[in-house]
């Protein structure tokens, strides 16, 4: 399930249904960690703690399925679909291999309006990460990374291309969340997106695929730096 943002408008839009605002609730309790990894969801605990009847809740997590988030066990319910190294490394090769290919078709169709919505959404990032120094809300730059690496792409004619980055993307976002808390390899992030955005405003494809891999693929690394009771310890939490 996917929610079209603009890169003028860092801010969701509002649930049109009780479906998506579990929709939208469970998902963030996945992503962060509130929901464990593995951790079954009941539905008659789960519709009070979220404020839905069953039926919602049941539609709900039928859309995190999708979102391949949550896995269906048969009469035996649902879990939060679980996390493993192997299992980012593959989402990280895949990113790799689909980001650059639409990042690529997108520098060759991209026009001035592409270029004027990747300075604004890179201004916006910037913005984010300066007042996020000191604090431990990371909502505002998670959302406004988000729209930096969708414009970057917005250009490739591909829909299909974008819908499976997206997925991919939102699958990655767990991971990512734990090496942005655990910081196990020092990164400068800003960098890394300002040496990006300049690379492809530039129409210099080689070298802005090749930065983009290097970031998507840093992340993995990161993950894959963590120890391993640390990394428990967070899932758990």
């Amino acid at each position: 399930m996917a929610h079209k943002n603009t890169a003028g408008d860092s801010t969701p839009a509002e649930p049109k249904t009780l479906v998506e605002t579990a929709y939208r609730a469970l998902r963030r309790d996945i992503i962060e960690g509130r929901l464990a990894p593995g951790e079954k969801l009941r539905v008659e605990h789960l519709k009070d703690d979220y404020g839905v009847g069953a039926g919602t809740l049941r539609e709900a997590l039928s859309l995190l399925i999708s979102d391949a988030l949550v896995v269906s066990q048969g009469q035996r319910g649902f879990r939060v679909a679980p996390v493993s190294l192997e299992d980012f490394e593959d989402i990280t090769r895949t990113r790799v291999m689909l980001e650059c290919d639409a990042l690529r078709q997108s520098i060759a169709k991209g026009d001035d309006a592409w270029e004027g919505d990747l300075l604004a959404a890179f201004h916006r990032l910037t913005k984010a990460e300066e007042k996020r120094i000191g604090t431990d809300d990371r909502e505002e730059w998670e959302e406004r990374n988000r729209i930096f690496h969708e414009v970057l792409i917005s250009a490739c004619p591909s829909r299909w291309l974008k819908h499976f980055i997206a997925i991919l993307y939102q699958q990655a976002e767990r991971y990512r969340r734990l090496s942005l808390y655990l910081k196990p390899i020092p990164r400068d992030v800003h960098q890394e997106h300002e040496a990006l955005l300049h690379a492809a405003m530039a129409r210099d494809t080689d070298k802005a695929t090749a930065l983009l891999g290097e970031h998507i693929t840093l992340t993995f690394r990161c993950v894959q730096s963590i120890p391993e009771d640390q990394l428990n310890e967070k899932q758990a939490d």
